[in-house]
């Protein structure tokens, strides 16, 4: 080991040892000089500091927030049913032929749960050609480019895991048609692994056990990517932001970008869509107010006796479902970045494969052994002045796939997909069969962005069938 290195080697040694982490080290001396080099430069990264107040935070069971024991009241939320629209909606179509809005997409996630070993967002969503679910959204960016004559730059947060496997995807398919330029893939950052005492896990012995920081690690990726700065530079000050595993939501919506520009309720920093939560039970996070600010509660974290209150006519009191669908002002992000600003962690049991110290085997745990942090993103929320949380419909916009069967699992939502886009052809005067029994429709249909947007704009489209019949399988 050369004189730099060693000296390199002792200065992590001290840090380590100042918060208790020299395990770390253990194998250390076993390692080539390249395995060394990477431990050493994987050890002088650690967020040691940040780690050790959370560590004893959960230790000490402190609260979270200085007004955690305040009182959880409903949210204040505009129904997209009851704006005036029209003056919104040409305000936000304004912006996007201004080339202020760029879309913002989290797809840092692997298909594992779907029993898909790529990024989820290669994954075959649509119910009848299969397209993927980056493909269905570069169609939607595609057509809101043409509709409006702008430019809407994509900007993709990856995860360190799949960052490569979605370049290459998007390589093979000619980054669907938008041009390379247009589209900015960006890693989020990572956290380690700990046990329950706070030791952080080695995945190997010489590598840290690391998991992507969540959704929440957006407004650190995106200033250390230099993504604020290339959005400042092209005049960009408004990000549409969505999740990849929702096929139903709106890349771009000129309504929810005008009432998120001028409404009373927004300050113009961020924005939220939600739906109506289907019951008490649904695994969503729910929109708030504590302390006189929106706030996003877990499904977990809401005591029962809130999430389960009804109002006289037996609807849910705290209703608002989150969607993981916003706008985000670009000053926004950048102040929050400029002032360091970290959005709380969150603690998930997980089971981590991790070195045995004692003996250096590689250990494949089969109950949770580990705690992994995670940042998310609605923590931003109440760190606005105002924000307005705009209530929209489930059947038009939220049909994730999250799970491999069941609810929210790519059956049901190619199913929301083909039935939004009968309710659309319906709108437009086509007969489509329907069930005896139930009276569902009885069609599978995928209507691509690149054909409408909406049912606005199907209209004015030529050869829409007249009738689609009983078991008809068809692409628009």
């Amino acid at each position: 080991m050369n004189h730099a290195v060693t000296l390199q080697a002792e200065q992590v040694r001290r840090r380590l040892a100042t918060f208790g982490q020299s395990h770390l080290l253990t194998f250390f001396d076993e390692l080539t000089a390249p395995q060394q080099a990477s431990l050493l430069e994987q050890c002088a990264s650690l967020p040691l500091e940040m780690l050790a107040r959370e560590v004893k935070g959960w230790i000490a069971a402190a609260p979270a927030h200085d007004d955690a024991g305040a009182a959880i009241e409903p949210a204040h939320v505009v129904s997209a049913r009851t704006v005036d629209d029209a003056a919104y909606r040409a305000l936000g179509e304004q912006m996007l032929r201004a080339g202020r809005v760029a879309c913002f997409t989290v797809a840092g996630g692997q298909g594992t749960r779907l029993g898909w070993n790529a990024p989820k967002g290669t994954f075959a969503a649509t119910p009848v050609t299969g397209k993927s679910l980056f493909q269905l959204f570069a169609e939607s960016i595609r057509a809101a480019r043409t509709r409006w004559e702008c430019a809407i730059p994509w900007y993709v947060m990856t995860s360190p895991q799949n960052h490569e496997a979605t370049r290459a995807f998007f390589s093979e398919h000619e980054w669907f048609d938008l041009g390379a330029s247009t589209v900015r893939l960006f890693e989020q950052g990572t956290l380690p692994s700990l046990r329950s005492d706070g030791k952080i896990l080695l995945s190997e012995r010489g590598s840290i056990a690391l998991n992507p920081d969540g959704h929440g690690g957006a407004v650190r990726a995106l200033h250390a990517s230099g993504a604020l700065v290339e959005m400042q530079r092209e005049g960009v000050d408004t990000l549409s932001y969505f999740q990849i595993d929702n096929p139903l939501a709106k890349a771009i919506d000129p309504l929810f970008l005008g009432l998120h520009s001028a409404h009373p309720q927004s300050a113009g920093e961020v924005s939220s869509k939600i739906v109506a939560k289907r019951d008490a039970r649904e695994k969503v996070g729910v929109f708030c107010r504590r302390s006189n600010r929106s706030i996003v509660m877990e499904y977990s974290d809401l005591p029962a006796h809130l999430a389960q209150a009804v109002d006289a006519d037996g609807s849910l009191v705290h209703f608002a479902g989150s969607i993981a669908i916003h706008i985000f002002s670009r000053h926004f992000l950048e102040r929050l970045a400029s002032a360091g600003h970290e959005l709380p962690l969150h603690r998930a049991s997980k089971k981590v494969p991790c070195v045995d110290l004692a003996t250096g085997a590689l250990v494949e745990p089969t109950t949770p052994n580990a705690i992994k942090l995670e940042s998310f993103i609605f923590d931003a929320v109440p760190l606005a002045s105002r924000s307005l949380i705009l209530e929209t419909s489930r059947e038009e916009e939220f049909a994730p796939i999250k799970n491999a069967h069941g609810e929210d699992s790519p059956s049901t939502s190619a199913r929301a997909q083909s039935n939004r886009a009968a309710r659309w052809l319906e709108q437009c005067g086509v007969s489509i069969a329907r069930s005896a029994d139930d009276g569902s429709y009885n069609a599978t249909i995928e209507l691509s962005p690149l054909t409408a947007l909406d049912a606005e704009q199907l209209a004015s489209c030529s050869r829409l069938p007249k009738r689609i019949d009983a078991g008809a399988t068809l692409a628009l």
